[in-house]
């Protein structure tokens, strides 16, 4: 049994504005460690808290060399759970002092300094340190003297809820990296601004790591804003409770993501399945027109892991089952494909449309986000339709049900959950919905994260355990427990795109999730017939060979034969269904580009064995795949913000070109001239620390093996 004690303080006094103010009595009065026995020794303390003027703040050591800081008016802070697990059973006590002037405590590296100010010692700022070396990580605000600011601003609003913001005086000359994806070509987020929110293609998963030793994790799922400026990092939440944060410290960026993960969860292990190629389009809209398709790669040899079902497939949104015109025997297709050696996943909406099948029940017990005011709609495309209530555990049940029956049952071996953030009418008014957690402004963020454990936790229940992958367009801290795998979205087909995509891929595996894919060759607007597009697609096909997963998905356009630039469906009754776009697989292009695929997908099968130990790395210790050359070389001071290149794994790094009609391009090999670079197209050796010239013509990607690590790759680019 915990007892809360206080720790007494030493006897000090102070002149202050003429009078003598007993510091030590009001230490005393203030703070309290928790976690201590009743005689008041404080070797087992897990917390110190602090009270004064309506602010109750505690913090707690929260895993190794790591801190949560929770700060709330007029009430003890809340115990939630948003993404942080509880601390691992046994782990060591932290030190926790109190004197006159504050109180410290220590957590392994990291050292939170607890300072008493203002003239009436009445107001508290928090330093953290890394205790090794003494350095400060991260310092709140000062209150500047006489413009009375406060670092732990709690806005009131009507509601009773708050709108708070946390400031901080961030250390000089720091570079920041994760977040999550926004599309943006930026790689050093420091001077950044970036709303915390879900869109499509905008993915908010609000941890980031200082090249200072620290890595943040603002603990609150609410909608609202960071600001990275050079005078002061501020996170800002709309509509919330309490201010909670998570800071661990650590030398690397690697230890730092390993204890990111310790205190969030760990991605589990990637299935064999998810190594090879992936194949897709929108939209594969009947049977016949899919085996045809997975028959085909069969008869070039050309491998394929996983073939893709989209949207679309069902007779309304919200049925979760398959359209049986269009695809009349499931289980047969599913066998068929598993006897080629193929894997099937099918694309999940929580979208349900008003006159689903489901909608009614759904409604009645309150399995549905609801809307505010006005007329009970969260999306208005294709028709009418409210989404589906992840934040309900009854909720996630139901539909599990409907989904093993419908979809596992007949063989299905994986989902798509598309719509993840979800898109709120395509103009994300967040504060006009409610979930069963809250209203939207306050917790929206959570929801991709609990529609991933939807299909996670109900994937394990049938046996599925190391053997689950969610495809998904959205994530949240946490997520990456769930097996979420996201995708960009729905990003455009230009070279700015697919510029964009590389530090997307960084940023979300310095956000914690490890798993992350891209649309190979953009989903808008790729018009099939162009050459503009053909070498885009021969340039994307290359990245994604050296992404986690390498996945060919876009709506195709071109010419058909009535005159369209897609091919119209409609059903026996002559009633329209979604148009599909044009072929999409490696010899829909001609001969060159088919050609560039082959070459790609026989150096992801090259690669198995590297990219099985990559993703093992993820699970372990938390490790993403794709890296920033900061994230090896964190000494190499030129590193810090190479936007186009990335290190895949600690071994190979990868130079994608992203310009048109670009032949040859400038890579930065980071490190000293006690690394050696190997090209892996002509086996040319290089020192570190120097930027080459290379050739790239249209079927090659500049790749080099760090220090001889070839694996196997020699010759093949």
């Amino acid at each position: 049994m915990t007892t809360e004690t206080t720790t007494a303080a030493a006897d000090v006094s102070v002149e202050s504005a003429g009078k003598t103010l007993d510091t030590s009595n009001i230490a005393a009065q203030v703070f309290r460690v928790v976690g201590g026995d009743a005689a008041g020794d404080a070797s087992a303390a897990t917390a110190i808290e602090w009270t004064c003027d309506g602010e109750y703040l505690r913090v707690d050591a929260w895993g190794a060399n790591s801190v949560r800081v929770r700060s709330r008016l007029m009430q003890r802070p809340l115990d939630t759970d948003w993404a942080l697990l509880p601390p691992a059973a046994g782990a060591p006590a932290p030190s926790v002092t109190v004197n006159a002037t504050g109180a410290v405590l220590v957590n392994g590296e990291i050292t939170v300094r607890l300072d008493l100010f203002g003239w009436q010692k009445d107001q508290l700022r928090l330093t953290f340190e890394n205790t090794r070396t003494g350095k400060v990580l991260l310092r709140e605000a000062s209150d500047g003297g006489a413009l009375r600011l406060r670092a732990r601003a709690h806005h009131p609003l009507e509601s009773g809820a708050e709108s708070p913001v946390a400031s901080f005086e961030p250390p000089a000359g720091e570079h920041l990296y994760g977040m999550g994806e926004y599309q943006q070509n930026v790689l050093d987020l420091k001077g950044s601004t970036l709303e915390l929110a879900h869109r499509n293609s905008q993915c908010s998963v609000p941890f980031v790591v200082s090249s200072a030793g620290y890595g943040f994790l603002w603990h609150n799922p609410s909608v609202g804003r960071v600001t990275f400026a050079q005078n002061r990092t501020e996170w800002h939440a709309d509509f919330c409770d309490q201010i909670d944060y998570w800071i661990t410290a650590g030398d690397t960026p690697a230890r730092i993501e390993a204890q990111y993960a310790d205190a969030t969860g760990h991605a589990p292990v990637m299935p064999e399945w998810g190594l090879g190629f992936w194949q897709c389009k929108l939209r594969y809209w009947n049977q016949e027109q899919l085996l045809e398709v997975a028959r085909g790669f069969k008869e070039r040899n050309i491998p394929i892991d996983l073939i893709v079902i989209d949207f679309f497939h069902w007779p309304l949104m919200g049925d979760f089952r398959f359209d049986e015109e269009f695809w009349p025997d499931v289980k047969a297709m599913t066998d068929e494909l598993h006897r080629m050696g193929i894997k099937l996943m099918v694309s999940i909406w929580p979208q349900i449309d008003l006159e689903s099948e489901n909608y009614n029940e759904m409604r009645r017990r309150n399995f549905l986000a609801k809307t505010r005011t006005g007329k009970d709609v969260g999306m208005w495309w294709p028709r009418d339709s409210q989404f589906f209530d992840a934040t309900n555990p009854e909720a996630r049940q139901w539909l599990w049900e409907k989904i093993r029956k419908n979809y596992t049952d007949l063989g299905v071996d994986a989902f798509w959950l598309d719509e993840a953030e979800p898109e709120w009418g395509g103009d994300y008014d967040y504060a006009h919905y409610l979930f069963h957690a809250g209203p939207v402004g306050k917790v929206g963020n959570l929801y991709p994260q609990k529609y991933n454990q939807t299909f996670y936790d109900g994937q394990l229940s049938i046996g599925r355990e190391n053997n689950a992958v969610n495809l998904s367009r959205a994530a949240w801290a946490g997520a990456q427990r769930y097996g979420a795998l996201v995708w960009s979205g729905d990003v455009h087909s230009t070279f700015d795109d697919l510029k964009a995509q590389i530090t997307c891929g960084i940023h979300m595996g310095m956000a914690g999730i490890p798993w992350f894919t891209t649309d190979m060759g953009g989903f808008h607007d790729g018009d099939v017939n162009t050459g503009y597009f053909k070498e885009l697609l021969a340039r994307w096909c290359a990245f994604s060979c050296f992404s986690p997963v390498m996945r060919n998905h876009g709506f195709r356009r071109g010419e058909q034969p009535d005159g369209s630039m897609v091919e119209a469906i409609t059903a026996a009754d002559g009633s329209p269904r979604d148009a599909s776009g044009v072929d999409n697989e490696p010899w829909s292009y001609g001969e060159e580009i088919e050609r560039i695929f082959v070459k790609y997908i026989g150096v992801r099968e090259a690669l198995r064995p590297y990219t099985r130990e990559l993703f093992a790395e993820a699970s372990r210790d938390g490790q993403p795949l794709i890296r920033g050359l900061f994230y090896e070389f964190p000494d190499d001071a030129a590193a810090a913000d190479v936007a186009d290149e990335y290190m895949f794994g600690a071994d190979l790094l990868v130079a994608p070109v992203t310009d048109f009609g670009a032949r040859a391009r400038s890579v930065y090999l980071p490190g000293d001239d006690s690394v050696t670079w190997t090209a892996l197209r002509d086996g040319a050796t290089y020192a570190g620390g120097q930027s080459v010239d290379v050739d790239c013509p249209l079927d090659t990607v500049p790749v080099f093996a760090r220090n001889g690590a070839t694996h196997g790759l020699d010759g093949l680019l």
